[in-house]
C-alpha cells in the first residue's frame, strides 16, 4: 500500500491524506503516546466528516503514529482541562450540562463513527486504553498488534465509562465480559480481545497497518458502497429490536428496490465477466430515501 496522499494542512493532532479509495486518520502525538485532546476529537471528527462526504473515499483506516494507537485523555497541564478533569467549569459548559447539550469528548467521536455510511478499518498497537478503546467499539473492523493492550480504567479513576461503551461494548463482546471489563478496569492483552470478538485478528506489530489496508483495499474493490451503508446500519440500528418483524419489513422493500437497481446489475455482470465490479452507486445521494435513520444522524 502507496503512502497515503496529504490532502489538507488544516489538523494539528492528526494526519489525512487518500490513496487509492482509502482515506488515512491518525493520531498523530506520538511525542505525547497520542493522548487524546478535545483539539484531536475535533479534528478526528472533522476528518471522518471529510471522508464521509468524499465520493473518492470507499473506507477509512483509523491508526496511531507511533508506539501506542492511544494512551487515553491527556491529564498533563492544560490537556485535562479540555477532558474535564478540572474543578473550574467556565458558563457556557455549566449551561451545557444544565440544558442537557453537554458532550464528553469521546463521545464526539463514537457518534460521528457510529452514523457513518463508510467502513472503518483500525489498524491499532502498543496502548488503547481509555479513549483509545472507547473510540474503536463503533468501528467496523479492529486489527490489532500482538502485545496490543486494551483497558477501560475509568473505575479506578473514580470516573464511569465514556463513548457510549456501555451500550457499544456489550454488542461486541456480551454482557458478562463487559462487565467484567467495565467494572474492573483492567488491562486486557490482545489475546482476550480476540477470543472475546472485540479484536478481528492479531498481527505482528509491523505488518497491522498493512493488513488493515489489504482489508481496505478488499472492501473498496469488491462492495458496492451504498450496500455496505444501508446494511452497516440495518446491523447497528436493527439488530436488537424486540422482534424481526420490523426489520424483515424494512429489508423486504430494501431488496425489492436494489435488485432492480444499477449495482446490482453491475454487481451480477461483474460476476458473469469475471473482472472487478465498478458500481454506480453514491453516497449519500442513492441512500433510499424511506430509511427510518436518515433524520437525525449525527
Amino acid at each position: 500500500m502507496q503512502e497515503a496522499r496529504k490532502v489538507t494542512e488544516r489538523y494539528e493532532q492528526i494526519s489525512y491524506g487518500v490513496a487509492d479509495r482509502v482515506a488515512t486518520i491518525t493520531l498523530d502525538r506520538p511525542e505525547a503516546r497520542n493522548g487524546y485532546t478535545r483539539q484531536m476529537a475535533d479534528e478526528i471528527t472533522d476528518a471522518l466528516r471529510t471522508a464521509d462526504a468524499d465520493h473518492a473515499v470507499r473506507v477509512v483506516v483509523l491508526t496511531g503514529a507511533g508506539q501506542d494507537f492511544c494512551v487515553g485523555a491527556d491529564l498533563s497541564a492544560g490537556s485535562g482541562k479540555e477532558q474535564g478533569f478540572t474543578q473550574k467549569v467556565d458558563e457556557d459548559t455549566a449551561r451545557q450540562v444544565a440544558d442537557g447539550t453537554y458532550q464528553e469528548p469521546a463521545g464526539l467521536v463514537t457518534r460521528v463513527l457510529y452514523a457513518m455510511n463508510k467502513p472503518v478499518v483500525a489498524a491499532v498497537r502498543g496502548a488503547a486504553v481509555g479513549v483509545g478503546s472507547t473510540m474503536l467499539l463503533p468501528v467496523d473492523y479492529r486489527l490489532a498488534a500482538h502485545g496490543t493492550k486494551f483497558g477501560f480504567p475509568f473505575t479506578r479513576r473514580g470516573i464511569v465509562p465514556e463513548g457510549a461503551s456501555a451500550w457499544f461494548l456489550p454488542r461486541l463482546v456480551g454482557l458478562a465480559k463487559a462487565l467484567d471489563w467495565l467494572i474492573s478496569g483492567r488491562i486486557v492483552p490482545a489475546e482476550e480481545a480476540l477470543d472475546a470478538g472485540l479484536v478481528h485478528s492479531l498481527h505482528e506489530s509491523d505488518d497491522v497497518l498493512d493488513a488493515a489496508y489489504a482489508l481496505a483495499r478488499g472492501l473498496a474493490d469488491q462492495t458496492a458502497p451504498v450496500s455496505v451503508a444501508v446494511t452497516r446500519q440495518l446491523v447497528y440500528r436493527m439488530a436488537w429490536a424486540e422482534s424481526p418483524e420490523a426489520v424483515h419489513r424494512l429489508d423486504s422493500r430494501l431488496v425489492f428496490d436494489t435488485v432492480r437497481g444499477a449495482d446490482a446489475r453491475e454487481g451480477v455482470k461483474s460476476f458473469f465477466e469475471r473482472r472487478t465490479p465498478q458500481f454506480p452507486g453514491r453516497l449519500p445521494e442513492d441512500l433510499p430515501e424511506y430509511l427510518p435513520w436518515r433524520e437525525g444522524t449525527a
